[in-house]
């Protein structure tokens, strides 16, 4: 049966995937973000950008550069109290044929990574919106050539990716949806596998937008168009959900001036906390609208980019008095549910019986030394679960999978259970994907299957007894030490992946400038020079100071902006002379 993607077309990003070998995975781009900006540009000259490349003309040209369509789709002009920077009229586009590029641009990513023509699609949307938006989002689908076989509500997704519907028990659990610009909770109840929303509230002119715009307004000096400082403020919102302080800089946002303060993270909180208290009357009226309270609900999973910011897991704590499940990807739990659904529709996937659950975390070694968690401890046994891994350096001819057991940060403080070695042909960095599935029986027995999907050839491990016959007093030593640990276990993974990037960046801007040679400007390649010195001299302190490596990682990136956006489009111009298609 031919692929079905899973979409979340979201406010501010979107997503895609599919079902691989067995495995659901959202797909990444060229440049390996799987987050796609929900932007698009249209050019004085009619051209159309989507993505990052359109996401970064908005600054400068806010007017053009249209973003949370997903705001407006499927409603009547001027409704709602929420007013764009740009007029769509004047562009002379609508908002369902905005939402049609960005899934156009989601369907060809698709089919460039699986190498093949996909029209079928799942597409996830609020539970709360009306036919309208429904039709109108379904009415985008088809514009962008697809057929779309469901309209899938995002907590339901979302109770597929965080594996809801095979706990088998019968339960009530809230989904608190909060992402760039619209605010969904809903009560689903969870029998034999079925799922039935039994309330819905939200807000759908309420995210992490208005905090990026109340932000930016508290910034903007007198005088000023708080426009100019959007970037700069979602980019401050973000590293203020790891950080305690951050610098926010605006350079020369008119063209003379230039914007750089301190912002701590209280001081962020008291401007967005009016905007996160307006949830707490949803969820309340949600929960009365099911006929229960906060203690009859089993679980609080949260869903959605702002979710990441701690004031809204605080407030989410308090509001149903328990903690909130965190054991997904907020940004991707719903694209991942999407796929699962597809997976159901195409009938790759099965229903499963349950039974036991594993008592520790089980994932595999991955590059850098740390421990990727493939099932989470207490998982609830029969089990299966995957992911996709690629090369991590060029010309590598195989992969070593450590199977590895424990709640550490890092590999070696976890116990390994067995190793595979999967080869493949080599090739440049990023260019195989090997497929690695768990899964776990109901006699506790692990099956670890790798897959090289460009040859389609299988390594079968088996592992005995890793899920129920594990001493009581090792789990528990286990999970004390990585509570005792947590903090320099974390601060070791966070430097690690950031010396990861860095490594990355340098030998990337290497090439490029190497690439570009005199195309390059004095006063340019010494900014990009002076920001890679920084990096490399973060890296080489024996402090590893994460913080401060992160930081000049930004710089470095920010440095090479511009030069980014000439390699792309230089690698466009070189895809359509190939194709014949540029005169």
């Amino acid at each position: 049966m031919s692929l079905i993607l899973g979409i979340d077309l979201g406010t501010t990003h979107s997503l895609v995937g599919v079902m691989d070998s067995g495995f659901p995975i959202l797909l990444a781009d060229a440049e390996g973000g799987r987050l796609t900006p929900s932007a698009v540009h249209f050019g004085a000259d009619g051209s159309v950008t989507v993505g990052a490349p359109a996401l970064r003309r908005r600054t400068l040209e806010p007017a053009r550069t249209v973003t949370s369509v997903k705001r407006l789709i499927g409603r009547r002009a001027g409704e709602g109290d929420w007013r764009p920077p740009y007029d769509l009229r004047a562009l002379g586009a609508s908002p369902v044929e905005v939402s049609a590029a960005i899934l156009h641009h989601l369907r060809a990513l698709a089919e460039r990574v699986m190498e093949q023509e996909i029209t079928r699609a799942v597409i996830t949307v609020p539970a709360y919106f009306n036919d309208a938006q429904r039709a109108a989002t379904k009415k985008a689908g088809e514009l962008a050539g697809l057929t779309v076989e469901r309209i899938l509500s995002e907590p339901t997704a979302a109770a597929l990716a965080y594996g809801l519907d095979k706990l088998g028990e019968h339960q009530k659990v809230a989904v608190y949806d909060l992402g760039g610009g619209t605010f969904d909770i809903s009560v689903l109840e969870m029998r034999d596998g079925v799922f039935q929303v039994l309330s819905t509230a939200g807000d759908t002119q309420l995210g992490g937008d208005d905090m990026d715009r109340a932000l930016a307004e508290k910034l903007a000096p007198p005088g000023a168009d708080p426009a100019f400082f959007i970037t700069a403020a979602e980019a401050a919102k973000k590293r203020l959900s790891t950080e305690d302080t951050t610098r926010v800089e605006a350079p020369f946002y008119d063209g003379a001036h230039s914007l750089s303060v301190e912002l701590t993270r209280g001081e962020f909180e008291k401007i967005i906390r009016p905007l996160i208290e307006r949830t707490r009357a949803h969820c309340l009226r949600a929960l009365s609208d099911a006929g229960l309270e906060a203690r009859d609900l089993q679980r609080v999973i949260l869903v959605g980019g702002s979710t990441r910011i701690p004031l809204v897991r605080a407030l989410a704590a308090d509001i149903f008095d328990q903690e909130p499940d965190l054991s997904q990807n907020p940004d991707e739990a719903v694209a991942l549910g999407a796929v699962i659904q597809a997976g159901i529709l195409s009938g790759t996937l099965k229903n499963v019986l349950l039974l036991d659950v594993t008592p520790l975390s089980l994932g595999i070694e991955t590059f850098g030394g740390l421990m990727n968690v493939i099932i989470p401890r207490n998982t609830t046994l029969p089990c299966k679960a995957g992911e996709m891994f690629t090369n991590a350096v060029p010309n590598q001819k195989e992969m070593l999978i450590r199977v590895l057991q424990g709640e550490r940060e890092l590999a070696r403080d976890n116990w390994e259970l067995g190793r595979v070695i999967v080869p493949f042909p080599p090739g440049p960095k990023g260019s195989a994907r090997v497929g690695v599935q768990f899964t776990i029986d109901a006699d506790g027995i692990l099956h670890v299957l790798t897959r090289d999907t460009a040859t389609g050839a299988d390594t079968l491990l088996e592992i005995q007894n890793t899920a129920v016959d594990v001493d009581d007093a090792r789990v528990e030593a286990m999970i004390s030490e990585s509570v005792e640990h947590a903090f320099e276990d974390m601060h070791e993974r966070v430097w690690t992946e950031a010396r990861l990037k860095a490594e990355e960046l340098l030998a990337a801007v290497a090439a490029a400038m190497e690439q570009f040679g005199d195309a390059v400007s004095p006063e340019e390649r010494a900014e990009i020079g002076t920001a890679a010195a920084a990096v490399r001299e973060s890296l080489s302190s024996p402090a590893h100071d994460a913080r401060s490596l992160k930081a000049a990682n930004q710089a470095l990136d920010d440095a090479t902006q511009e030069l980014a956006v000439r390699l792309v489009e230089r690698a466009m111009e070189e895809s359509l002379e190939r194709r014949g298609l540029l005169g």
